[in-house]
Parts: C-alpha cells; structure tokens; sequence
C-alpha cells in the first residue's frame, strides 16, 4: 500500500470535537508533528475532515 506523511500545521484551537479526534486517530499530537500511515479509504476520509490544518505528502 501506498505511505503518506501528514504534518500538522495549523493549531487546532477552534477545530470542532470531530476534527480534532481525527488527528488523534491519526496519531497527530501537537503542532509541526509528522506521522506516516498507510494510505486506506479510512485515512483517507480522516485526512478530507482536516485538510485545512495539515499537510499532506505521498512518500
């Protein structure tokens, strides 16, 4: 399966409850962090919900 690097890079002060359990789920904890997951329908879905404050990069 494909692998992509998410990295957050707005603050999620603001974001609603659904978002920010999203970088949770993810494993996003705190700001300019890095994670690589495996790119799933489910990731994906995760991904949409807070493309505003990540940034997103197919390795």
């Amino acid at each position: 399966m494909a692998k992509i690097k998410i990295t957050q890079i707005k603050s999620k002060n603001g974001a609603s409850k659904r978002q920010i359990a999203n970088l949770q789920c993810l494993g996003i904890r705190r700001m300019h962090q890095t994670v690589e997951v495996e790119l799933t329908p489910v990731t994906k879905g995760m991904v949409q919900k807070v493309l505003h404050l990540v940034k997103v990069e197919e390795i």
